[in-house]
């Protein structure tokens, strides 16, 4: 039988069906940590997928209102009905999470609403600071029963290494409703226009750029395994996200790859085989 309370599961079963390699990183954790694991990235995800879901930006920042309300504990309505909220808050409250740093995750996920273009790429690795170091940061304190384990510079390249390579993976959904997170610098840099990537043309210069996106997620990576030195070996099991990261960069790396096709993913086993061996490197 389950240890997770009621809400959790609701946490961990949205996790397994709509973010898949998030859940089962959790589940290298200690299992009386993994509920408020499963909240946190299952907040994360209510997040993300909230412009799916709205017909207009508007919408969406309502959306996003209650969630800053929920956490500040001035949500109208039952938030405990919600039970990825009930699960977050009751984290919050377990670890002393801080919650001025998930109210600057939802002030990162506005970004999301618009179509407004991303300017450069210190932006973009900010972007990713708030939406996804900032989550395993507040992971490895959950770990770490609530205190300082160390180890923050660490979360914050995991962050972005994961990030990173996570909307590299999702170019084509992004294009397809016209949004784009690559950085006009790096753009500019290789000579390619907002219009040539949303319109899908396959160019050298498009090539470059995402070359260029990987070898940063590449260098964030490597960035986050020398810090993990520097976390208690306790929180460690907060970076095991990164575990997939080298495995989805080498299949962009590799020949036959269309960025505005292909929709990058791997095998649950082969993943799962990744994550097995990221641990034991912890």
């Amino acid at each position: 039988m389950s240890s997770l309370s009621a809400d959790h599961q609701a946490c961990a079963d949205l996790l397994r069906r709509d973010d898949p390699d998030r859940y089962y990183a959790c589940l290298f954790a200690p299992e009386d940590k993994r509920g408020a694991l499963f909240a946190l990235y299952a907040f994360s995800l209510e997040l993300a997928r909230i412009r799916e879901i709205v017909s207009e930006p508007m919408l969406g920042e309502i959306r996003m209102q209650w969630w800053r309300d929920a956490l500040a504990g001035e949500a109208r309505g039952e938030v405990n009905a919600n039970p990825v909220a009930a699960g977050l808050l009751d984290a919050v409250k377990t670890y002393n999470l801080p919650v001025q740093a998930l109210t600057d995750l939802i002030e990162g996920r506005s970004f999301d609403l618009y179509d407004d273009p991303m300017p450069t790429r210190s932006d973009l690795e900010g972007y990713c600071g708030e939406t996804c170091s900032s989550l395993i940061r507040m992971a490895s304190l959950v770990l770490a029963d609530g205190r300082d384990p160390g180890g923050a510079e660490a979360c914050g390249h995991a962050g972005v290494a994961f990030a990173l390579t996570g909307l590299l993976r999702a170019l084509p959904w992004h294009v397809a409703r016209g949004q784009l997170y690559l950085p006009a610098d790096v753009l500019a840099q290789h000579g390619v226009t907002r219009e040539q990537i949303l319109s899908g043309q396959v160019t050298p210069g498009v090539m470059a750029v995402l070359s260029d996106m990987r070898a940063l997620a590449q260098h964030h990576f490597e960035r986050a395994m020398l810090g993990a030195a520097d976390m208690d070996e306790s929180a460690r099991a907060a970076l095991m996200p990164l575990a997939v990261v080298p495995l989805y960069l080498k299949r962009m790396d590799a020949g036959g790859y269309e960025p505005f096709r292909t929709l990058i993913t791997a095998p649950l086993w082969r993943r799962l085989l990744a994550m097995w061996s990221f641990s034991r490197k912890l």
